[in-house]
């Protein structure tokens, strides 16, 4: 297939339904680019681009809930146990060669997980934006790291994760803000990165305090889309992907915190990776940054082979940092002579 050609696909097979799109050599080594929330597959279009030109077979699924995939109505669907399974599913379809696998968000929680249960299935794994954690990525786990020089626990005791117990306590309305101007909510997420931003309290920790993400309005603010970021092509398939959908599925994920925690406690080697693995920064991600902080800590303890890099961007980091996000990788993947 042609290296610049994104081809469709669909796995099918009696638990799941998984759409995704490929890149490159089918008969090159495999990476694999799991996309978070409330993203798709198309997120990972410039650097299935790059990597397909190098000879990689490049392979990028819509998620749990996400795009062309099943979305199922319970909430208990959408644990990590659930979505690393479905990955499985898929791994086994494209062959079941070890593989590289790449997250953003969710993804790279999912791609954590899957590393540390089932290892036989990874070569290396590269987490972009927000690190891993052993004990899996829960309020329990989150809520202990955080930097109480920006967020006094009096004020912020959910710290930057308000938003995230916001879901927890006010679902329904938490999704119809986000449903309610779907265009609008998508484009006032996906924004670059504000250096002044990462000493400051976040927006998402104001959520609780708010009435939800988008204050008494309930709805996004009209917002043009940062075209710079998305191409307009694949932006309007986000769109399209949520208008059809909405916000509940993928809201969903945040709500499975105790399965999520057993699941992580049933991971062999307490959930140690051995294998070598690429954590990348985001300097300017208000929310996930490891610099200066205790946010990392549990990553560095669990990674024998672990390297760290940073991009001078924010927390979308794969389309915000296209090129330099490709070469973050590609440096990494050098040095472990992949």
């Amino acid at each position: 297939m042609s290296t610049s050609e994104l081809i469709s696909r669909v796995l099918s097979t009696p638990r799941h339904t998984t759409h995704y799109v490929e890149s490159g050599p089918v008969d090159g080594p495999l990476m694999m680019f799991l996309h978070g929330w409330p993203e798709l597959s198309l997120i990972w279009h410039a650097q299935m681009q790059a990597f397909a030109a190098r000879g990689w077979h490049c392979v990028a699924p819509d998620m749990r809930g996400y795009g062309a995939s099943s979305a199922p109505a319970a909430i208990c669907a959408y644990t990590i146990e659930n979505i690393v399974a479905d990955m499985a599913e898929l791994h086994d379809h494209l062959g079941g060669a070890p593989a590289i696998w790449v997250g953003h968000d969710w993804g790279s929680v999912v791609a954590g997980e899957l590393a540390a249960h089932e290892p036989q299935r990874s070569r290396g794994v590269v987490l972009v934006s927000v690190p891993y954690f052993p004990t899996t990525n829960a309020l329990a786990t989150l809520v202990p790291l955080i930097d109480r020089g920006i967020y006094p626990a009096d004020q912020y005791p959910d710290g930057q994760w308000d938003y995230y117990r916001y879901y927890n306590t006010h679902f329904a309305s938490a999704v119809a803000d986000l449903d309610a101007d779907k265009a609008a909510s998508l484009a006032s997420i996906y924004r670059r990165g504000d250096p002044a931003s990462i000493t400051k309290v976040a927006s998402n920790a104001e959520v609780t305090r708010k009435g939800g993400r988008f204050g008494q309005a309930h709805k996004a603010p009209p917002t043009d889309p940062d075209l710079a970021l998305w191409p307009q092509a694949d932006f309007a398939a986000l769109v399209r992907s949520f208008e059809k959908h909405g916000f509940r599925a993928p809201c969903a994920w945040y709500l499975n915190d105790d399965a999520n925690i057993d699941y992580a406690q049933r991971a062999p080697n307490g959930g140690r990776l051995s294998l070598p693995v690429l954590f990348v920064n985001g300097d300017y991600d208000p929310m996930n940054t490891i610099k200066g902080n205790r946010l990392g800590d549990p990553m560095r303890a669990a990674c024998a082979d672990l390297t760290v890099t940073s991009l001078a961007g924010g927390h979308w980091l794969p389309v915000e940092c296209k090129t330099g996000l490709v070469e973050a990788i590609n440096t990494w993947l050098r040095s472990r002579q992949f």
